[in-house]
């Protein structure tokens, strides 16, 4: 196999961290812009409490503005190979189930 900038280490780590950033720019920015709190980095607890949804779409905007540039800068503007499709998707739902779950339980404890 041929190591591309994309199948190199540091590409398939791009891959994986944009779309894990990408995923997790989705509730935030969702939330805030439908005007409603939501638990970020910001808030008080960190990532417990709810932030205001300015804050959020902040959040969610600074996530898919470096998980873009990641995906599209490190990584290659689409995946190019097997491995690297393989790596991005994988990433991005782990990070889902992953959010799902730590929002879940810090909607119980908020």
């Amino acid at each position: 196999m041929t190591t591309t900038p994309q199948t190199s280490v540091p590409g398939l780590l791009a891959h994986a961290l944009g779309a894990a950033l990408l995923v997790n720019a989705v509730p935030h920015t969702v939330h805030g812009l439908a005007g409603e709190p939501f638990p970020s980095p910001f808030a008080d607890p960190p990532g417990v409490g709810d932030s205001t949804p300015v804050e959020n779409v902040v959040w969610g905007g600074l996530n898919a503005l470096v998980g873009g540039a990641l995906l599209r800068g490190v990584g290659g503007s689409r995946p190019r190979t097997r491995v690297d499709t393989a790596v991005t998707v994988a990433s991005g739902l782990a990070t889902a189930f992953a959010v799902a779950r730590y929002f879940t339980a810090a909607r119980r404890r908020g």
